[in-house]
């Protein structure tokens, strides 16, 4: 895949990532009862708000994408899980947006740590032909 495109998905997913920081930190009501109804307020809020943040910044290293991109699968991972066990697809009304979004982020992060699987330390040597 062309490097351009790999940084403006790198840089797009980073953006996603980091824009929605200002809703876990600022106790957002619609982030609060997500986090409450799985039994995650505050600490699971506050603490995934972190792990989003040192993603989003590992996405945007040359050196550091493949973490920021497994990170980011874990979390989104997560976040999927709880919409289908937990939350449902539609959370307060909104349609299905963030969970639409988050499979749009692990979708996206999975191809960014596909093309970047070489820089895996120890098993990245595995991919190089």
């Amino acid at each position: 895949m062309k490097k351009h495109i790999l940084l403006g998905l790198r840089i797009l997913i980073a953006l996603i990532l980091i824009q929605t920081l200002r809703f876990k930190f600022a106790a957002h009501p619609d982030s609060v009862y997500i986090f409450s109804k799985v039994g995650l307020e505050p600490v699971g809020r506050i603490g995934i708000g972190v792990l989003e943040l040192i993603a989003g910044v590992l996405l945007l290293v040359p050196k550091t994408v493949w973490v920021g991109a497994g990170l980011t699968m874990g979390i989104i991972g997560g976040a999927i899980m709880m919409h289908l066990t937990q939350l449902g697809i539609v959370v307060n009304g909104d349609s299905g947006v963030l969970f639409y979004t988050a499979v749009f982020v692990f979708v996206v992060s999975s191809i960014i740590l596909w093309n970047y699987k070489k820089d895996i330390p120890v098993i990245g040597r595995k991919f190089e032909n």
